[in-house]
């Protein structure tokens, strides 16, 4: 078995990807290398030490998809822009249609690849993925003329006569970067957005969702027109060629460590970002509620959406001393209810995206102040990425659990003397994605939208907001910046082009110098109406 040092190949002024075969596991160094025909691939940990000498002549790999080629596809795609293909209303409808026949017709190769990906029900890939892909590309094809079309506006006295629009043209060439964890429908609805305002896009699907990144690059490029929309698959080699490049947009989901990176290399090139981040969604319970309908509407929000896996998930609960026993007994109802007494065989849920990830969660239980604290659930199995619905009470405000979005099957459950009292513990945490408040306090309901800040909120219930496309979807502060859905997608994409038009009539010269006393007069009784009056009733109008 050979060992191979990240120390015996290296050179000043290059870095370099040795792969090889160590005591535990594939491992590689930076770029990659043919060694005598055996190929290498993956990170060499800093314990590894060489047991051998290679003397043999090394062949450089180049990667498959580099900077320099990245650059090539976006000087492709720049050619079909600026060719005004895109631009066209019959262009965008074609392009929206062959979206919307796609997933008609390959309904069934979506399902399966959700469910190697995540083992995702199959209804609840059809309502959250299929379905919302589905529903915003059928709204944008019905409202996109309408969309296209210049917003007439008001002008000012200064430029009378005159008239004036907003026009929406397209930004150019974009990037969209996508996540895993809804990973068919949160990469073709901003994509969707994207053609309906007129650009060439390239989408970049999550590697860790590798079936749906797979059948997306094979799907868009049997229905889509190649030469203005393109899948570039890969992992983080793939991505940092794709940001080092000029873009006119890029669209990112994901979390806000990688949402940092993304903002940095967009600022070296000042290009402008939409972030779909995260962060702790928290779901406020008063006294006064149905208890049956928001548990079950609770459920529906944490462990039916993904098993947690969502950014607008509830992250954790918060609610009075008194009406925590009987919440916590009605969520164990309901979760027994609808996924069964034996959790861990419950085919009702998804599972753990990774190992990783299982393991991660895994750390949020185990810290020794939280370990004591579950009071239902708590079962795990790695070897199938399960960990059945979990409910802690008061863990510790400086626990990881209450510090991190957790982004699985974990609920905390927080209590507070008084239900206000929730509203500092909420604010002292960075700006959510998403919170929701369960109560029929009319006096409460107004305190929560006035004073907790959050991209979006829900009264009475979880998630739902996001299916409403009237509203904008999106976060504020480290839960993301910008939004989309519906028109706000059309918008996200599009460019506002302020446009005034004027005729060669109404040349004043008080406009021009010299600025003589009597001109002076004459600009102040203009601004103050009396001059626009007089003419006006000259011309037969009068002003209100």
């Amino acid at each position: 078995m050979m060992i191979v040092s990240p120390g015996l190949f290296k050179h000043p002024s290059r870095s370099y990807s040795i792969v090889g075969v160590g005591l535990l596991g594939t491992f590689t160094y930076c770029h990659k290398y043919k060694i005598n025909r055996v190929s290498f691939s993956s990170f060499i940990p800093s314990y590894y030490h060489c047991r051998a000498t290679l003397s043999t002549m090394m062949e450089e790999v180049k990667p498959e998809f580099d900077s320099d080629k990245a650059a090539v596809l976006v000087n492709e795609l720049r050619k079909t822009f600026n060719s005004g293909k895109t631009k066209s209303y019959e262009w965008r409808i074609s392009q929206l249609e062959s979206i919307s026949k796609m997933i008609d017709e390959k309904e069934k190769e979506i399902v399966e690849a959700l469910r190697k990906d995540l083992s995702k029900p199959e209804l609840e890939a059809f309502l959250s993925e299929i379905l919302m892909a589905r529903s915003s590309c059928k709204l944008a094809l019905k409202e996109l003329k309408q969309w296209m079309m210049p917003q007439k506006v008001e002008t000012s006295l200064a430029t009378y006569p005159s008239s004036a629009e907003i026009v929406a043209e397209p930004l150019g060439v974009v990037l969209v970067i996508s996540t895993w964890n809804f990973p068919f429908s949160l990469s073709l609805d901003p994509v969707i957005g994207a053609i309906a305002a007129g650009n060439a896009v390239v989408l970049k699907p999550s590697e860790i969702a590798s079936a749906t990144s797979s059948l997306l690059s094979r799907l868009v490029g049997e229905y889509m027109d190649k030469s203005a929309i393109i899948v570039v698959e890969g992992a983080v080699a793939e991505t940092s060629a794709l940001l080092e490049q000029k873009w006119d947009k890029i669209f990112f989901t994901g979390g806000a460590r990688v949402g940092r990176i993304v903002m940095a290399a967009a600022a070296k090139n000042l290009i402008p970002v939409t972030l779909e981040l995260g962060g702790k969604c928290p779901a406020v319970v008063d006294s006064n509620v149905n208890l049956q309908v928001t548990s079950r509407r609770i459920v529906a929000g944490k462990w039916v959406c993904n098993n947690g896996q969502a950014c607008i998930s509830v992250d954790y609960v918060i609610t009075t001393k008194e009406l925590a026993p009987k919440l916590i007994a009605t969520l164990v109802s309901v979760v027994e209810e609808i996924f069964g007494k034996d959790l861990m065989e419950s085919k009702e849920r998804s599972r753990i995206i990774n190992s990783f990830h299982f393991k991660r969660l895994v750390n949020l239980l185990e810290e020794d102040k939280v370990s004591n604290k579950i009071v239902f659930g708590g079962q795990r199995e790695e070897s199938q990425l399960q960990i059945a619905p979990t409910i802690l009470l008061d863990v510790p405000e400086d626990s990881m659990i209450m510090q991190e979005e957790i982004f699985g099957p974990l609920l905390p459950i927080i209590t507070v003397e008084r239900l206000e009292d929730s509203f500092a513990m909420i604010n002292r945490k960075p700006k959510p994605l998403a919170a929701y408040l369960f109560s029929d306090d009319e006096k409460i309901k107004r305190k929560f939208v006035q004073n907790i800040y959050a991209g979006g909120m829900a009264i009475n219930d979880t998630i739902l907001q996001v299916t409403v496309p009237t509203l904008p979807f999106g976060g504020v502060g480290e839960s993301g910046m910008g939004s989309y859905h519906g028109k706000f997608s059309f918008d996200a994409f599009s460019h506002k082009k302020a446009v005034l038009y004027r005729s060669f009539a109404g040349d004043s010269p008080t406009r021009y110098p010299p600025y003589t006393p009597g001109k002076k007069k004459q600009i102040k009784a203009l601004l103050s109406g009396k001059l626009l009056n007089i003419m006006l009733a000259l011309l037969g109008f009068y002003k209100d």
